[in-house]
């Protein structure tokens, strides 16, 4: 071998390396979430281990058609989804690949994980929120909607506002509640809604819980986040607003309240794997954790973790709904829409 060989192979060695660590110092970010106090926590994780963020932001549901338009040639390293159901749906669709480690399994619980068939967890939760009643105190009495079934009921016509029925939050929620029901009453249920409707459905959650304030509506669903958001807000009008409304955990006697999560995984086709792990683990992290908390007023997965936050500690404890799988919700999904068609629910 001649010496003109020899270093055209070290060069090409050397830039295969350089190659690969390039590769190593960037992370593709397939996300849902649309929080701008995130950014802090990417920022915080780059810092801590130089490697850089390369967010793509859409919705759960235009991650998913991306991720199978691309195929194996998907540049994602980390799939991040807000929506236990679609969590679900990636992962039957196969887009994640398993992860073993003992970091998340020792502190993200199992039911807050996906399937693991001895491979490790096709994906982790890493927060929680809870979707809950919110009514206005002068002209609803609490009693009168303490659970989902009641806002079904005659003494809530002309009261209720939600966004749309086909939004994964309130998909995810008919979802748990068809299994709890079952396809008949659930569907008398969803037609109920109907029949309650204040106006047709429309907005987000906020726009919910300040029509609510406002007097538009009597009650209405939200996640908690939004209202905690509003209770921790410094703007005069929110204040005022939120002095109007009672928040409601429901189904505190039975069923508990429906809980959703956030929740992420490594992309099948990652290139940067051990970064992407990496990424996950960080998520686990007590300081990771909090910044769920208090920056999205979210209750962190990692159920020792101190939450700190004024508002979600003012909500106080409440019994969540953990008896229904997050499979068991996706597979209602297909159903609850066909009702949803069939009830008239926009």
């Amino acid at each position: 071998m001649n010496f003109a060989f020899k270093a055209t192979l070290a060069v090409a060695a050397s830039l295969a390396g350089a190659t690969a660590l390039a590769q190593q110092a960037t992370l593709n970010l397939y996300s849902a979430r649309h929080y701008q106090t995130d950014e802090a926590l990417y920022e915080n994780f780059s810092k801590a281990t130089g490697i850089k963020i390369n967010r793509v932001d859409a919705d759960d549901a235009g991650i998913l058609a991306r991720l199978k338009t691309e195929g194996a040639a998907s540049p994602a390293d980390v799939i991040l989804l807000v929506d236990a159901a679609r969590l679900w749906r990636a992962e039957v669709d196969g887009l994640f690949q398993p992860v073993k480690s003992k970091v998340l399994d020792e502190r993200i619980p199992a039911n807050l994980r996906g399937k693991d068939e001895g491979q490790g967890s096709q994906w982790y939760g890493f927060s929680t929120r809870a979707r809950v009643i919110v009514h206005n105190k002068t002209t609803v009495q609490r009693a009168d909607v303490d659970t989902y079934q009641e806002l079904a009921d005659a003494k809530n016509k002309g009261k209720l506002c939600t966004r749309s029925g086909s939004h994964p939050y309130n998909l995810s929620l008919f979802g748990a509640m068809y299994e709890h029901l079952g396809a008949e009453k659930a569907e008398v249920w969803l037609g109920g809604l109907v029949a309650n409707m204040a106006r047709g459905p429309k907005g987000g959650d906020t726009d919910q819980i300040l029509a609510v304030a406002s007097g538009e509506c009597g009650v209405a669903i939200a996640n908690s986040y939004y209202a905690a958001r509003l209770l921790r807000s410094s703007k005069p009008e929110d204040k005022a607003a939120m002095e109007k409304v009672g928040i409601v955990f429901p189904n505190q006697a039975d069923i508990g309240t429906h809980m959703n999560i956030t929740g992420a995984g490594i992309a099948k086709h990652s290139k940067n794997r051990d970064a992407a792990q990496r990424f996950l683990e960080y998520l686990a992290s007590d300081s990771a954790q909090v910044y769920f908390a208090n920056g999205n007023n979210e209750w962190p997965a990692v159920t020792k973790v101190k939450v700190s936050n004024p508002a979600l500690n003012a909500m106080g404890d409440f019994k969540t709904d953990a008896k229904v799988p997050v499979s068991v919700i996706g597979l209602n999904q297909v159903k609850v829409q066909q009702i949803l068609d069939r009830v008239g629910y926009k």
